[in-house]
């Protein structure tokens, strides 16, 4: 597929799930075209004209039905239902009342029936309120961002965006000049991300969703390493760290320390395809395979860094791309990353594209531990603002990391994993002593810890 039907089927992916998209998400469509898909910007304003999607401001549903957030905050499925059957009732019955006459806004009464008809319908069904205030409040000002709420209904009125342009030039450069200056600090191992809003989790059908739902996540900016944490680097870690090295009786009573990793620390099969404390011939740029979370935890601090909270690692991953299954777009092959045993094994880093963040293989080759505890339920109440799973401060987990038994996260999928292991949405799980072949890691830094 060219890189311009594969931006085709991005736009009407998008059409599908926002048939109306304003003029931001217009001008971050002409963005993506160019800068994703290296197109032309004729091109991609050829592609968005002939879509069929519609470009104009999205409807306050809330305003359109003269009903407030907070009348159905908090309130249950029924009673939200009986609250807004009663306000469409009213507006509906006002504009009958009204006959043919126009309306000040422009609309014939017929179009403002409709309209008032499908704020009902969505605001009335769960899974389409969610969806339509994800994507209402992406469109608020970046002031309003910096204050995102726990409750789904909070804060969600719109606002005009101060950075909205009818010129795609003057974006690019805007955004390239800000994405520069923001990215100046970062380390030249890892990929800044920047602080913000951005739709976390899916409703596709086709994938195990239930886990994972669409809802919006506001993330403090940090950096993360462009790559997984390699074979070579880990024997660093362990060269200068004896109790991490690979299971041994021995101890050294000169120097009073255990030469290898305790046994509460993993599974039995730590570093599993190591010749003793040696990695395999030819793999020193491989991922690190065969660590347990308690061992990833411990490198972590070991060179001043620690986990992704499972936030941060889907924001990481998406880059940039909102609405998309993978880090890359909504379609999937062997140029993109390593999976479904196409290889065999593990790659070497950077063998693949970056995603828009500048970081590699978020996408296959080995899933990647999160900070995070797994709970199945979490994200259908978690926090709005840098939620993070088992974890109430992120210093003490420092202290404390060793005693933890909980299922940890898992993301990204490996290279032995079908394709809906690999999207961006998918989590998955285990004990935080397991060792595999296809699990390994990558580290964040952030100002908060």
């Amino acid at each position: 597929m060219s890189k311009r039907e594969e931006f085709r089927s991005v736009v009407i992916t998008l059409k599908e799930t926002l048939p109306i998209i304003t003029t931001q998400q217009r001008v971050l469509l002409l963005r993506q075209g160019v800068h994703q898909y290296d197109l032309s910007k004729d091109d991609v304003e050829n592609i968005l004209n002939t879509s069929g999607i519609v470009i104009g401001e999205s409807a306050d549903y809330f305003d359109v039905l003269n009903l407030s957030i907070e009348e159905i905050q908090d309130k249950s499925e029924s009673e939200i239902s009986v609250r807004v059957n009663a306000a469409h009732r009213s507006a509906y019955s006002a504009s009958l009342r009204a006959g043919g006459l126009p309306r000040p806004d422009g609309k014939t009464q017929e179009q403002w029936r409709t309209l008032l008809n499908e704020a009902r319908d969505t605001l009335k069904s769960p899974q389409k309120r969610r969806e339509y205030l994800v994507s209402y409040r992406l469109n608020q000002s970046p002031s309003d961002n910096q204050s995102p709420h726990n409750n789904e209904f909070q804060n969600s009125k719109p606002a005009t965006s101060n950075i909205i342009r009818t010129n795609i030039g003057t974006v690019l450069s805007n955004t390239d000049s800000e994405h520069t200056e923001s990215t100046a600090g970062a380390p030249s191992d890892m990929a800044y991300i920047p602080a913000g809003e951005y739709p976390m989790g899916c409703n596709d059908e086709n994938a195990d969703a239930s886990d994972n739902p669409l809802h919006l996540v506001y993330v403090d900016s940090f950096n993360i390493d462009k790559n997984l944490v390699t074979n070579i680097q880990y024997k660093e870690f362990v060269d200068a760290n004896p109790q991490w090295q690979k299971p041994s009786d021995w101890f050294d009573w000169h120097k009073k320390l255990k030469t290898s990793i305790a046994k509460r620390f993993h599974d039995g099969d730590y570093l599993k395809s190591w010749n003793g404390n040696n990695y395999p011939d030819g793999k020193e740029h491989h991922p690190v395979t065969w660590v347990s979370w308690h061992a990833a935890m411990a490198y972590a601090q070991w060179v001043g860094k620690r986990l992704p909270t499972e936030a941060e690692w889907e924001k990481a991953a998406r880059g940039g791309l909102m609405w998309q299954k993978y880090p890359w777009g909504n379609t999937i092959d062997t140029t993109n990353a390593n999976y479904q045993s196409n290889i065999g094994d593990t790659t070497e880093i950077g063998q693949y594209p970056t995603n828009g963040y500048g970081v590699y293989d978020m996408s296959g080759n080995v899933w990647e531990w999160c900070l995070d505890v797994y709970e199945a339920d979490y994200y259908l109440n978690s926090p709005k603002r840098n939620p993070i799973c088992g974890v109430s401060d992120l210093k003490s987990i420092k202290t404390d990391m060793m005693d933890k038994t909980n299922h940890r996260v898992l993301r990204g999928g490996s290279w032995i994993d079908p394709p809906q292991f690999l999207t961006s949405a998918y989590r998955y799980k285990n004990l935080p002593t397991r060792t595999l072949a296809r699990i390994g890691f990558r580290c964040v830094k952030a100002e908060k810890y």
